[in-house]
């Protein structure tokens, strides 16, 4: 069974290009880094906080955050406050696969891209009008936009692997450095194939504190549906916190049958895709309330 889940509207596309990687006989994992690649890659999908023209920090510099997790026990990689590289989430898998290491950030994660072949581009070239733009505005009114809108993306290939990606530009006008939720494992992604995976979106410093995805994922292990397991974890969190004090928060989830779900704090669409269906699913998920 084949299957494909994305966060956000703007994956419907890349679903598209997932089901055909799939029904091809594509890994999981190939899969997520050739469907992440055309958005990371884009500069027209840079708005939606994701590589390629992304918001700049507080400096100017696009800094993209992006992990890949298979289902195998302990295979990871991230990177972190990755500048220059238009597809961080090839350098992820790079780390995962060449790497003593799972996780490398800033410089660090610049020089081990270079040194697998990556062209390491100026920030000019990482940038686009819009983000400029952005960015003069931000020094005028000293005023940073809102914005979350993590990509993430679960693909479950015929051989019944599953791989879950992310990868974000992360928080518009953020403090040089910073990273969110996003690569880090049980927080932004988490994958077992044994059970599943899941993916976060969302404010990611508040997100990183809960580890949603693991325990979405611990709780598909004990027999919950994707669905029934995110919408208990955002109602844990939801219960913590206080309803004046949640965040924005958004949850995927995929079983090793190909069935998916999702929870979330805010109107949060979503697509998913099985094997025999003919389209993508692009759904609605509606806030959760207690």
């Amino acid at each position: 069974m084949a299957a494909a889940a994305g966060t956000w509207a703007f994956s419907l596309p890349v679903l598209n290009k997932m089901r055909a990687l799939l029904l091809r006989d594509a890994s999981a994992t190939d899969c997520v880094q050739e469907a992440m690649a055309d958005i990371e890659n884009d500069e027209e999908t840079g708005s939606y906080v994701v590589g390629r023209g992304g918001y700049p920090n507080k400096d100017g510099l696009i800094q993209c955050d992006a992990a890949i997790m298979e289902g195998h026990p302990c295979h990871f990689g991230a990177v972190a406050a990755l500048s220059g590289v238009g597809t961080p989430l090839a350098v992820a898998r790079k780390v995962m696969e060449r790497n003593t290491h799972s996780f490398l950030v800033g410089d660090g994660a610049a020089a081990f891209a270079r040194e697998q072949g990556f062209i390491v581009e100026d920030n000019e070239s990482m940038m686009t009008e819009w983000s400029a733009e952005v960015y003069k505005e931000y020094l005028e009114k000293k005023k940073s936009p809102k914005g979350h809108d993590t990509l993430g993306l679960i693909a479950l290939d015929i051989h019944g692997n599953i791989t879950v990606g992310v990868s974000t530009s992360g928080a518009p006008l953020k403090y040089p450095g910073r990273v969110g939720d996003s690569p880090l494992p049980g927080c932004g992604l988490y994958a077992d194939n044994q059970v599943g995976a899941a993916a976060a979106t969302g404010d990611g410093d508040q997100i990183m504190c809960f580890c949603p995805c693991f325990h979405v994922v611990l709780l598909m292990k004990q027999g919950l549906s994707p669905m029934d397991a995110c919408q208990t974890v955002l109602e844990d969190i939801l219960q913590r916190v206080g309803k004046e004090n949640m965040f924005e928060l958004g949850i995927i989830a995929m079983n090793m049958k190909g069935e998916a779900g999702a929870a979330s704090s805010m109107p949060f669409p979503y697509c998913i895709w099985s094997q025999g269906q003919d389209s993508i699913e692009e759904l609605m998920q509606q806030p959760c309330k207690l």
